[in-house]
This record gives C-alpha cells, sequence and structure tokens, in this order.
C-alpha cells in the first residue's frame, strides 16, 4: 500500500488538473479502482495530518495543491493566471491608458469593477484618483510590462497595433 501511495503522489505532483480516481488507476496501469481510492484516501489523511503546505483538494477530482495559507508565497513565485474576461479588461486598460474607470465600465460593462480590483490586486494596474475625484484613472504597471514581456511602454505599443490596424483595412480596400 506504501508503494502504491507513493506513486499515486508522483501522479498528483505532475499533473496539472484534477483526477478522478480512475484516469489515477489507469495511469498507474492498476486494475482495481477501489484499491486506488483506498490508497488515496490515506494518502489524503496522510497530507492533513501534517502540519504541512500542502494538501489534496478532492473538490472535483483530486489534485496536489498549496494550501489557501501560503497563496502568497506562490502568487510571487509563479506567473498570474487570469480569466479570458479579466484578461479582455486588461487589454483595454492597456490599449487605452490613462483611461477612466467609468469609460472602462461603458466599454467592458459592470464587471469591469470586479476585474479592475483584481488587477490591482494582482499589481498588474494602478488606480488614482482622477481630477475631479468621481472616478480613478487606471493604467499599466512595470509588473504588468514584466509578465507580458514587453519591452518600452504600452502606447508604442498601441500605435503598432493601430497600424496594424490600418495597414489591413487599407489591403482590404485594396482589393
Amino acid at each position: 500500500m506504501e508503494q502504491l501511495k507513493s506513486r499515486i503522489e508522483a501522479v498528483l505532483f505532475t499533473t496539472a488538473q484534477a483526477l478522478s480516481v480512475h484516469d489515477i488507476a489507469e495511469i498507474l496501469e492498476e486494475d482495481n479502482d477501489e484499491v486506488v481510492e483506498e490508497a488515496l484516501l490515506e494518502l489524503i489523511m496522510d497530507y492533513s495530518s501534517r502540519d504541512g503546505a500542502l494538501e489534496i483538494d478532492d473538490e472535483n477530482g483530486y489534485i496536489l495543491q498549496v494550501k489557501e495559507e501560503h497563496m502568497d508565497i506562490v502568487e510571487k513565485l509563479c506567473p498570474v493566471e487570469l480569466k479570458p474576461a479579466v484578461l479582455r479588461t486588461l487589454s483595454v486598460i492597456a490599449l487605452k491608458e490613462p483611461i477612466r474607470q467609468t469609460d472602462l465600465k461603458e466599454l467592458r460593462g459592470s464587471n469591469a469593477y470586479e476585474h479592475v480590483q483584481e488587477l490591482v490586486e494582482k499589481g498588474l494596474i494602478s488606480k488614482t484618483k482622477d481630477k475631479n475625484g468621481r472616478s480613478y484613472n487606471l493604467k499599466t504597471t512595470p509588473k504588468f510590462a514584466e509578465y507580458f514581456k514587453l519591452k518600452g511602454d504600452t502606447r508604442a505599443l498601441a500605435k503598432i497595433l493601430e497600424l496594424d490596424k490600418t495597414a489591413l483595412k487599407q489591403k482590404e480596400d485594396e482589393e
């Protein structure tokens, strides 16, 4: 049983997605799902009984992950993952910066407020009060440029993208 637990641990350590008991059994070429499940449950108990940084989550399948109380360390060391909607909001900010938050809301909808909060927390944008104090000005930070491996400022990138759009439109008009 200990060897099977070690093999299951290796599978969970290596994969980046939650796996079912059957998936794990297939990877390990084990015929009996119940034996795999029993070893897996023992492994879960092993992790929960010690005061380590890792746990096996079983909410949507089984996955080895860092406990929530240690996520601040992970976020410092690993790239930030953004949901597609948040990434689209970030794209609008980067291309139109500085942009007022109220203008962003008109372009991206009311969810933009939540997206802005997440992007500020992740350090990808900054948020400062505008002159009249009724809205915020949003712009990208050096961490944004570092994350996307951009050199120079994003206004130059926006100009390049605008030039590409103009060239594409001219080409379409010619055809």
